[in-house]
């Protein structure tokens, strides 16, 4: 059974679950429409989600890079007199 095909079954099966429970007065709400409004309003926000996780995984990177680049630049000023001092033995 193709995407399309499947598809269309499940958006024919909503469209009836609304009408029955709209004869029975329940809501009028349950609607391929609106199930289509809401996946797109919960993609958006989970994209939103995304993001916002990217820029803090970006920052937290920035963070231990600038750390790694202390500690080797602070390393080296400690080595170096280390160094001179080995050569001139």
């Amino acid at each position: 059974m193709n995407t399309k095909k499947l598809l269309d079954t499940a958006l024919n099966g909503l469209d009836y679950v609304g009408f029955q429970l709209d004869q029975y007065g329940i809501t009028g709400k349950v609607n391929r429409h609106n199930l289509a409004a809401f996946l797109m309003a919960e993609q958006h926000h989970l994209e939103g989600q995304w993001d916002s996780l990217q820029v803090r995984i970006d920052r937290r990177r920035a963070s231990l890079e600038a750390l790694i680049n202390t500690v080797e630049s602070r390393t080296g000023a400690l080595l170096t007199p280390l160094r001179k001092f080995r050569k001139a033995a």
